[in-house]
């Protein structure tokens, strides 16, 4: 790598830094060497976090003129990139203050964090760190470039992609839903439960699945026959089952697929097509276009 720490010493945003790291390492293989990465940008060694309660942890002094990485034990792969990523996010980024005696500690709510009330100093630091890994580990010029070859999203495409970036699917779904041309969105179901919702609000209508809630009846993830790590057919529902319907507008369409996963986990993927300005003689349906495109898909 040619990357050194002072090419990044004019920027101190997670955006502005990869954009900086990319600038100086274009060729950046994936999954990206987020250790090598690390150790390149002065990071002195990567360790174990013996910190109960912990995912990860950063040792630095005041000047940040080194910095140790902690990651907890036994983690998976791909929670341990994020990890290092997420530390390294708070070593680069200059405004970054530990909680004390040069520690960074981060636990797993931390590292879930992606917005934080006015003032929540720590925790505007725990969102600029995860954002730095986000884009770091997926950059986004990548993913554009994934989505020119396959423009029709689906979970199988969510799920290609997070093997070949070396993400969790959960943490590919975030960014597909941000980047993806499509207006998509990614709910994660514990125990038929909706849990966490990801989705650009511009452009995805809001969601009206309540956290904590049964996933809404009407959904796919009802459907029978089902198979864990199988991804259903996508198939359009009614958009009120999802999003707020607005009775003076023409209805939109959304479209579902869900994939039950271990440990009583599901992925539902949502994508919604505004119908205001669709051609009224269009006769070919979302879900035709899915299979058609699916299907060239495979054969490539």
């Amino acid at each position: 790598m040619d990357v050194v720490r002072m090419d990044l010493a004019d920027t101190g945003s997670p955006e502005g830094l990869v954009s900086l790291i990319l600038k100086h390492e274009p060729s950046l293989p994936l999954p990206v060497p987020i250790e090598e990465l690390a150790l390149q940008l002065e990071v002195e060694e990567i360790a174990e976090l013996k910190t109960d309660g912990f995912e990860g942890g950063l040792i630095t002094d005041t000047n940040r003129s080194r910095g140790i990485i902690l990651v907890k034990k036994g983690v998976s792969e791909p929670r341990r990139r994020f990890t290092i990523g997420h530390e390294l996010g708070h070593f680069l980024i200059a405004n970054h203050v530990p909680d004390k005696d040069g520690h960074f500690l981060c636990s797993k709510a931390d590292l879930r964090t992606l917005s934080a009330k006015e003032g929540d100093r720590r925790a505007k630091m725990e969102v600029e760190a995860n954002r730095f890994s986000s884009l770091i580990l997926m950059p986004p010029p990548r993913l554009r470039d994934a989505f020119k070859r396959h423009p029709s999203p689906s979970l199988e495409h969510v799920f290609e992609l997070a093997e070949r970036f070396g993400v969790s699917k959960e943490a590919m779904a975030r960014a597909y839903a941000a980047y993806h041309p499509e207006a998509l969105a990614f709910v994660v179901v514990k125990d038929g439960k909706v849990g966490r919702v990801y989705h650009d609000g511009k452009r995805f209508p809001f969601v009206v699945a309540n956290r904590g809630k049964p996933v809404p009846q009407g959904s796919l993830f009802y459907k029978k026959g089902l198979q864990i790590g199988i991804p259903s057919q996508i198939d359009s529902r009614l958009p009120d089952i999802w999003i707020d319907v607005s009775r003076d507008k023409r209805a939109s369409t959304i479209s579902e697929q869900v994939c039950l996963q271990q440990n009583g986990f599901a992925l539902i993927m949502l994508w919604h097509e505004s119908t205001e300005d669709e051609d009224e003689n269009e006769d070919m349906t979302t879900r035709d276009r899915w299979r058609a495109q699916q299907e060239r898909y495979r054969r490539d």
